[in-house]
């Protein structure tokens, strides 16, 4: 596996599908499903991870604890695909390949963003249970250079 060059890192984003950028930007910000995250192991292999996410400005950041596997995996080669679709027809979402960042600061602050985006109850035994680790959380930044949209609601409305 070749490790990425400059350009590969810095390349602008391009959105084709569909849906508009301001379109894309709605769907993700209103989007309570996990982004599917692939990047290379360790082996050479893609690995898949699904984490919750928010969007801010164009990029989607999640927080995982410091030492996930993910997390190695960006840190040594930050080339990705991601993926944000509904599980369920009429199917719709965006999908692409993107650069991946791990910030070693926010990530307390991210998990705290998320638990009250996901969870019904940000109180609940299980946020208290992700808080109390919340001091080993880093933020991850997945930063798209090319997006697909898709939807196929108009089409499969009636067969849904």
């Amino acid at each position: 596996m070749s490790s990425p060059n400059r350009d590969d890192t810095q390349a602008k984003s391009s959105c084709s599908g569909p849906w508009s950028t301001q379109q894309v930007g709605e769907f993700l910000r209103s989007a309570k499903i996990p982004v599917r995250l692939a990047c290379y192991g360790s082996s050479g292999f893609p690995v898949l991870a699904s984490l919750w996410f928010v969007e801010r400005e164009g990029s989607l950041w999640c927080a995982t604890q410091r030492g996930a596997d993910v997390v190695s995996h960006i840190s040594r080669d930050p080339r990705c695909a991601f993926e944000v679709s509904v599980e369920r027809a009429p199917y719709c979402g965006v999908r692409g390949q993107a650069i991946a960042s791990v910030h070693e600061e926010g990530g307390e602050t991210l998990l705290r963003e998320l638990i009250g985006r996901y969870l019904d109850d940000p109180s609940s035994d299980f946020a208290a249970s992700l808080l109390r680790r919340a001091d080993r959380e880093v933020a991850i930044e997945i930063t798209p250079r090319v997006c697909v949209s898709w939807d196929f609601r108009e089409r499969m409305g009636a067969a849904s």
